[in-house]
């Protein structure tokens, strides 16, 4: 037990911080949050995303570019959040501890059928 959490909410907001960095920093839902921050760069017919080069946009930017950036600010998010707000908090995180198992599975099944 660490503080007042068990090994099984840590375990289960791991999953839900793993599911939400995902939401944030890869999934196309979640575009337009990131788009203000990105610029388009097109070179020999691919498409690359580069940070915005200053301000504030740019250290956003660097902080969604980076999985594990991201990783850390969604967890401390999640920790205070079942802290100060369990009520608010605890579904919220079993959807995304779920989805994040699910999303697992999902993988596992794709390279298992050779998808």
């Amino acid at each position: 037990m660490f503080g007042s959490f068990s090994l099984e909410v840590i375990f289960i907001i791991g999953l839900a911080s793993f599911r939400l960095t995902r939401l944030i920093v890869f999934d196309k839902i979640t575009e337009f949050i990131r788009s203000p921050f990105f610029e388009e760069v097109i070179e020999d017919d691919e498409v690359y995303l580069v940070v915005k080069p200053n301000g504030i946009r740019r250290w956003i930017g660097e902080l969604l570019s980076c999985y594990w950036c991201t990783g850390i600010w969604v967890s401390a998010f999640l920790v205070a959040g079942h802290t100060f707000f369990l009520d608010i908090f605890t579904p919220l995180t079993l959807i995304l501890a779920i989805a994040g198992i699910a999303s697992v599975i999902e993988t596992i099944v794709s390279k298992w059928l050779g998808e």
